[in-house]
């Protein structure tokens, strides 16, 4: 079945025709009606504006009942009262006399075909036999068989069509939850290999940034310090978040400074422990910067600037750019510095013109 959010084929079209089946065939009847007023004898008319006021009143109870959903069963039993009270009357308001009575006729096909669409054959058989009684009991053989044969007929393909029409709604769901149930797997798909690449990239910047300068100071280092690199790793690694999970920022960065394609002239200012995901945020998004100055900026260092806040500034000297013209399929400036900060409650601004350099701000949290 559909999910909540999406409303089901089929209750729609259910509701379409509990809403307008009734009505429409209470304005038809009541159409039909007035015509047949019209062609019945002078000496019938009485008999013919009473049955026409029945149809109206039925019209009005039909409209009511689809309109609000209440009163169904009233208006039904009108509907049968006004079927059976015209096809009872057909020789009295029939135009000639013993000539078949259209007035009846019409009502009585248009009420088996519509009931066909509002209530199941357990209550429609039986309605649609006593209104048929009532007409063909009166006629002859010959009218009264194509009558019964004309409304069986009628009722059958009406029913027929209704039923073609629900199990397509219902198909057309089944295939719709279906191709729901396919975009909710791809799309964790494409969350799980999102994930599977940022823990690799993360496992890049952390831990092997610890391996290298371990291997780097040898047997000159610390054992605390190696401890308390191994902790941090951990802590972004795993993601935690909360007041057992923070990390020391700068402690975080300097593993990058060390795999940094340029050269990196640093500023520190003391920045107090921050979460591990704000942390990991601040990490690629510095990465990514040190990245695009060795691809793009023509030049060989940058400067990277801690102050309290926590801001966080990458600067280059380089060719600059216009970051109004940079194309829209190239997502390291948005993907990987503005979204990402934004997804951890921070903001990122990249300032840069052509020939001026390039400036990265971090912030953290969102000022």
């Amino acid at each position: 079945m559909p999910s909540d959010r999406e409303t089901s084929v089929e209750a729609e079209f259910l509701t379409v025709v509990g809403r307008f089946a009734g009505p429409a065939r209470g304005a038809g009847l009541l159409v039909i009606s007035a015509f047949g007023v019209l062609a019945t004898p002078t000496n019938a008319l009485p008999l013919a504006f009473g049955l026409l006021a029945l149809a109206l009143v039925t019209a009005v109870a039909e409209h009511l009942a689809g309109k609000t959903g209440r009163g169904r069963p009233a208006a039904f039993a009108l509907t049968l009262v006004r079927a059976a009270a015209i096809c009872g009357t057909q020789f009295l308001t029939a135009p000639e006399v013993g000539e078949l009575n259209q007035w009846a006729l019409n009502v009585l096909t248009i009420t088996a075909i519509t009931l066909q669409w509002e209530w199941p054959p357990k209550i429609t058989v039986p309605a649609i036999v006593c209104l048929l009684a009532i007409e063909v009991v009166p006629l002859g053989f010959e009218d009264g068989f194509s009558v019964v044969l004309r409304v069986l007929l009628e009722a059958t393909l009406a029913r027929g069509a209704y039923l073609l029409l629900s199990r397509t709604t219902r198909r057309i769901d089944h295939f719709r939850e279906r191709r729901a149930r396919l975009a909710r797997e791809e799309s964790l798909a494409v969350e799980r290999r999102r994930q599977e690449r940022e823990y690799l990239a993360v496992l890049h910047d952390t831990a092997a940034a610890t391996f290298l300068t371990v291997a780097q100071r040898g047997e000159t280092t610390d054992p605390a310090e190696v401890a308390e690199y191994a902790r941090r790793d951990l802590a972004i690694l795993t993601g935690e978040s909360g007041p057992g999970s923070v990390v020391d920022l700068e402690t975080s960065l300097r593993g990058v400074l060390a795999q940094s394609p340029v050269k990196v002239e640093t500023r520190w200012s003391p920045v107090p422990p921050i979460p591990a995901s704000a942390a990991l945020a601040l990490v690629r998004a510095v990465r990514e910067a040190l990245v695009n100055v060795d691809r793009h900026a023509g030049v060989g260092e940058a400067r990277l600037t801690v102050e309290d806040g926590v801001r966080v500034t990458v600067r280059d000297e380089g060719s600059g750019f216009d970051p109004a013209e940079t194309p829209a399929q190239r997502r390291g400036v948005r993907g990987s510095l503005v979204e990402r900060m934004a997804a951890v409650g921070g903001r990122a601004e990249v300032t840069s013109s052509p020939g001026a350099g390039t400036t990265v701000a971090l912030v953290w949290p969102h000022e």
